[in-house]
Formats: C-alpha cells, sequence, structure tokens
C-alpha cells in the first residue's frame, strides 16, 4: 500500500496531476529550482494543493528512488464533491449525520476516527484541503479498511462547509472545552454534524463562531482532556444513544 501512494520525480509528479489524481500532498525540497520545477511550482499553486518545502533528508526518507527534490503522496480514495455528496445524502435520509474534522494531524487519530465513523454511521466525513493529516497506508490500516466505506470530502476551509451545511438545515455542533454546556444537553435527534478539532489547539475560533452549538464532555480526572479519536467516539454514540431512543419511541 505504502508504495502505491508515493510517486517520485518532478515529471511524474506533473503527470500525475494532470492525469486527475486524487494528490494528497507534495513535499518540494527547499531551494528546487530550474524550468521543469516552475512549472510543476504552477500547477500546484494554481490546484491549491497541500505542499510542504523540506529539506532533502525528508524527500530521502519518503523515497527509495531518485526523487528529483519532489515526492507525493496520492490518495487511495477519490474525495467526493461537497455539494454533490451532502444533497445527495440530505435527498436519501431525513436525518443524516456528518462529522467534520478540523485539521486532525495524527494519521492514526484519523484513522480511528474514520473507523468509528463508519461503525456509528456518519453519512460523509469533511475534511480540510491543508493542514490535516493524509489518507496514506497507516491511515488505511487504523481505520480498518473504514475510508472505503464512506464518502470522505476535502474542501477549501472548515468553514464552507459549515455554513453549505447550515443552510441545508443542518445543525452545527463543535466539540470544545471553551464552553459551559454539555454534550448531553445537545439533541442529536436531527440532522446533525459534529466537529471535532486540532489535537493540540482544538477546533480554531474561526470556526466556532460559525456553529449553532458547543459542547463538552464532563470530565473528573486530574487530566484536562481525551484523545481526540476517543472523545470523537464519545459524541458519535451519544448521538446514537439518542437517535435509537426516538426510533423506540416512534
Amino acid at each position: 500500500m505504502e508504495e502505491t501512494t508515493r510517486i517520485f520525480g518532478i515529471r511524474a509528479v506533473i503527470e500525475a496531476i494532470q492525469g486527475g489524481k486524487s494528490i494528497d500532498k507534495v513535499y518540494i525540497q527547499k531551494g528546487l529550482a530550474g524550468p521543469l520545477f516552475q512549472e510543476l511550482n504552477h500547477l500546484v499553486q494554481k490546484g491549491d494543493y497541500n505542499i510542504s518545502f523540506v529539506p532533502v533528508e525528508k524527500l530521502n526518507k519518503l523515497s527509495k528512488g531518485n526523487h528529483q527534490g519532489v515526492v507525493a503522496t496520492i490518495s487511495p480514495i477519490k474525495f467526493g464533491n461537497l455539494d454533490e455528496t451532502i444533497e445527495k445524502i440530505l435527498t436519501e435520509k431525513a436525518n443524516p449525520l456528518f462529522l467534520l474534522l478540523d485539521q486532525i494531524t495524527d494519521v492514526r487519530n484519523f484513522g480511528a476516527i474514520i473507523r468509528t465513523a463508519e461503525c456509528t454511521g456518519v453519512d460523509a466525513i469533511i475534511i480540510p484541503e491543508k493542514g490535516g493529516a493524509p489518507i496514506n497506508a497507516d491511515t488505511v490500516k487504523t481505520s480498518a479498511g473504514g475510508v472505503f466505506n464512506l464518502p470522505i470530502v476535502k474542501v477549501n476551509h472548515i468553514k464552507d462547509a459549515v455554513f453549505y451545511l447550515q443552510s441545508s438545515g443542518v445543525q452545527i455542533v463543535a466539540a470544545t472545552e471553551k464552553t459551559d454546556d454539555n454534550i448531553y444537553d445537545v439533541e442529536f435527534d436531527k440532522p446533525s454534524a459534529i466537529i471535532m478539532g486540532n489535537e493540540a489547539k482544538g477546533v480554531s475560533n474561526s470556526v466556532l463562531k460559525s456553529v449553532d452549538k458547543k459542547a463538552k464532555l464532563p470530565m473528573f480526572g486530574k487530566i484536562e482532556s481525551l484523545n481526540v479519536s476517543v472523545a470523537c467516539g464519545v459524541f458519535l454514540y451519544e448521538a446514537i444513544r439518542q437517535r435509537s431512543l426516538q426510533s423506540e419511541k416512534k
């Protein structure tokens, strides 16, 4: 899996981009120059790809061959379109559940979250184009193959998805410690989207200003926070619990 999700060499990466491959991230050697690099740089800037300028030692670790100063990772999945994915789900389901990830950076956290989302029937996961963990071999493995079983959508910014979902009648709930409201006070038995934030910073302040509700988990120990994948599981299963109770009453 690892070898099939990485390509190296300037020309190979250019051809992958022009061929419409799902480029997840492009690593470029610091100080790289020349006409072929300029062609690549124009493509990645125009396509707004996730780019990192790194020392050559990083590229040497990523590639066993002659990388020519460029390595790219290709996602093993094809990412969905926001409008098409959301509209299809809203048409098919009366009470959908979405999961938004605001720059989750650890691939194993990412994979564990995808696995839990798949198990809890999340209808789609939405992630930002930049700043988040890639979908690579580690992600696939940690997700237990869950990446292949539910739509994953990339957007320029998580706020793009927030506004679109809100305009479609979906409530946005942010998991954050920056609130006095408890998770058990939120009504999840309606079209909902849960936002989980970065491992260190949580949900960004600009996103928090746009959400409908904020909720935190009650904490009783000396440690002030849970691992994000664990916290995500609690939020998702609380949503499932409420929805199951409502279904039993009908």
